[in-house]
């Protein structure tokens, strides 16, 4: 008999008295490991915790069971969820249902019954105590999505409001860009400089240039310097620095800058002076980067394009030929604005063919191209979603990517080779774990790989495209990635194959780009002589510490709030579509049943009582459930057609089933809350990276963390 292992890693409740364990580190062997009831050790769901592991189950080999013997860090200090009054007793029902039973509030607490609320948690209780809190906040009425949203915020510490020091300090940010402000930089006003980004954007940060020299181009990427105005040790660093980031959801942005600075004198408004920190990129015929330069600058934009005007020019342009002439409306906006902007189509023109190099060029080294799917929430004056629809990358989106890609490179060589401090983005390759459960899962689908490297992993994706499982062997290849993150140490970047990455273009929704801004400064200074406005290398370096770490804790924040809020207008949106058919595919599969997530990027589940009648096995390495009767076999990337049977906006649940299926119970459905939240299927289980806020109405997508600088949240760069 083997004896018994302890490891360390995370317990997953269920909220019905047993839960799993999940092992954490290279003995993880990727299996969650089942903690039978009263085994749990007083552990909470998300608790990290020390488990002993029994030898396998004879009744069910394969099947590794745990005891927790330790808790080793409370992932629950606060506790959303609704109030409950029993007698003179004020109880909270958690919103997590892996949490099992209310907690008890203790001390003055003037909430309302069924009202939303947070408490602090003060004791865990015991097997014949009940867990204690303290009130922290009220929401509003329990059922509704307002309510939700708020305390999901909360529960990521998102604030909205900014505290009254910081909202004087950027008050106090000067309108407009005085001569004495722009002793120092390079006058680029007279320069042909360009914003494009969506027709509802406020916040402006990067600005575009391209000039012919000889046979190169000379590519200017124009970052707007918002280190300028957000000083270290004011009150407004301080808090930009405890937000991290923006975080946006549907229509509404929490920005991690007050709005006087964001969309002030930070933006790169047409017309106007702005100051601004410039890469400058020569680039031969192929797009390989033969020198480059760093600079601050001054810049006056020539034009505020947009991505739909963009497009409308470049697709046609792309094509030789005016539009075609049954499309009159088409033909008719080409027409005012190839006229409108005449002055700058050459340079839009030569743009594209660049972005077109930069792509190939980038492919041909190993980036990793992965389909994804992409939606943004449209909702009507009162806030309500009233659409969700899938957004097509068009030539301007793609040439704002390679044109950030192509910075964020550049400035991340420039500080490592001259050993500046600074924050890079760091993505690692696919540990042996996550190749092992990649192959695996590829197997059935007839590919293989022998190791998780740039060339394996590209074949395969180049050799299932356009093949009905494209979309799966993708999603497959996306989860087998690690999450990037944000360090101080230089590890490349594997989705990208980039020796060098950080972020640089978007300074004013992510603090770790200002604080590339302030490595720039300071090496700047240091080769001009001076060491007057920015810290000195060895405060800079204990600062980038910092960042790296709150950055990347604050991003996790922030993509799970965003996650999560989604859930709930994509539930208040097909609230009103009950009853009806949609196309889908199975997004996730667990032992409760089947995740299936439409076109536009909504996921529900079909319970497994509503499948055709049988016995199903589950098959977790190969994500499948399959019938012992009948042999049908449903798995990742399998198309299916669906009816939406229920959609919770409080919540953020939908529930599914087949058509010829009947429909199970509200109770049956209920049975499995623990698989709705936190599960690796469906969704991007590595988040995304940040998404910057452009005005009315994002789009999600599945895209991992590593691709950073798409252009993700209503158009903004990534």
């Amino acid at each position: 008999m083997k004896e018994e292992q302890i490891l360390i890693g995370r317990y997953q409740g269920s909220g019905r008295g047993f839960g799993f364990f999940i092992p954490e580190g290279a003995q993880s062997r990727n299996e969650d490991c089942f903690v039978p009831p009263r085994q749990e050790g007083g552990a909470w769901d998300g608790d990290r915790v020390e488990a002993v592991l029994a030898p396998e189950d004879p009744t069910q080999p394969g099947r590794r069971i745990a005891r927790v013997a330790k808790v080793l860090e409370r992932g629950n200090p606060t506790v959303t969820g609704t109030v409950r009054k029993e007698n003179r007793e004020v109880w909270l029902r958690p919103d997590n249902e892996r949490l099992s039973g209310a907690i008890k509030i203790i001390g003055r607490a003037k909430v309302r019954e069924g009202e939303k609320a947070a408490v602090a948690v003060t004791s865990y209780g015991s097997a014949n105590a009940a867990p204690l809190g303290k009130l922290c906040a009220t929401f509003g009425p329990s059922g509704s999505r307002a309510a939700a949203v708020e305390a999901i915020l909360y529960q990521q510490g998102v604030e909205r409001e900014f505290p009254d020091e910081v909202l004087s300090e950027a008050q106090a940010a000067p309108r407009s860009v005085s001569p004495a402000a722009l002793r120092g930089r390079l006058d680029l006003r007279d320069k042909i400089v360009i914003t494009i980004d969506g027709a509802a954007s406020k916040d402006l940060d990067d600005a575009v240039s391209l000039e012919r020299d000889g046979d190169n181009w000379v590519l200017g990427v124009h970052i707007a310097d918002v280190s300028a105005y957000v000083k270290p040790g004011t009150a407004l660093d301080e808090e930009a620095f405890r937000r991290g980031t923006s975080v946006y959801f549907a229509d509404q942005v929490v920005p991690m800058l007050p709005v006087a600075l964001s969309n002030g004198i930070c933006s790169l408004n047409g017309g106007v002076d702005r100051l601004t920190l410039s890469c400058f990129m020569v680039m031969d015929k192929r797009g390989d980067i033969v020198d480059h330069s760093v600079a601050k600058s001054v810049i006056r934009s020539t034009e505020r394009m947009t991505y739909e005007d963009c497009n409308i020019l470049l697709a046609e342009e792309g094509h030789g030929q005016a539009p075609h002439p049954g499309d009159k409306s088409r033909r008719e906006q080409y027409g005012f604005l190839s006229e409108r902007y005449a002055h700058i189509l050459p340079m839009l023109r030569d743009m594209a063919e660049l972005a077109k190099r930069l792509e190939k060029r980038r492919k041909k080294r190993g980036s990793l191209e992965l389909e994804t799917r992409e939606s943004y929430i449209v909702c009507d004056s009162m806030g309500r979603p009233v659409d969700i629809v899938a957004r097509e990358q068009g030539q301007s989106e793609k040439l704002i990517e390679e044109f950030m890609l192509a910075a964020n490179e550049t400035v991340a060589r420039h500080l490592f080779e001259h050993r500046c401090p600074a924050v890079y983005r760091v993505h690692e390759k696919p540990s042996q774990d996550k190749t092992d459960t990649l192959r695996a899962m590829l197997s059935p689908l007839g590919y293989s790989i022998l190791q998780a490297d740039h060339g394996s992993l590209q074949r395969v994706l180049e050799t299932a495209k356009g093949k009905p499982e494209a979309s799966a062997v993708s999603m497959m290849v996306l989860r087998s990635m690690m999450k990037a993150k944000y360090s101080t140490e230089n590890l490349g970047h594997f989705g990208i194959a980039a020796d060098y990455y950080c972020h640089f273009t978007s300074p004013i929704r992510r603090y770790p780009d200002l604080m590339v801004h302030r490595s720039l400064h300071s090496l700047l200074e240091e080769t001009e002589g001076r060491r007057a406005e920015s810290p000195r290398p060895a405060k800079l370096e204990k600062a980038c510490e910092k960042a790296a770490v709150q950055s990347s804790q604050r991003e996790l924040a922030a993509q799970t709030a965003e996650r999560d809020i989604d859930k709930l207008y994509f539930a208040d949106y097909m609230h009103e579509h009950i009853g009806e058919e949609f196309p889908g595919v199975v997004s996730g599969v667990t032992r409760f049943g089947v995740f299936a997530a439409l076109p536009n990027g909504v996921e529900g589940l079909i319970p497994v009582e509503t499948l055709p009648e049988d016995r199903y096995e589950y098959d977790d390495l190969r994500m499948s459930l399959t019938g012992e009767r009948t042999g049908v076999q449903y798995t990742f990337g399998m198309e299916l057609t669906v009816i939406c049977v229920a959609a919770d906006p409080s919540t953020g649940r939908v529930d599914f089933r087949l058509p010829g299926q009947e429909e199970v119970p509200a109770k049956e459905r209920e049975r499995h809350p623990e698989e709705r939240r936190g599960r690796s299927g469906g969704g991007s289980s590595h988040g995304r990276s940040g998404a910057g806020g452009k005005g009315p109405g994002k789009r999600r997508s599945t895209r991992p963390a590593m691709h950073v600088p798409k252009r993700g949240k209503r158009g903004k760069k990534r």
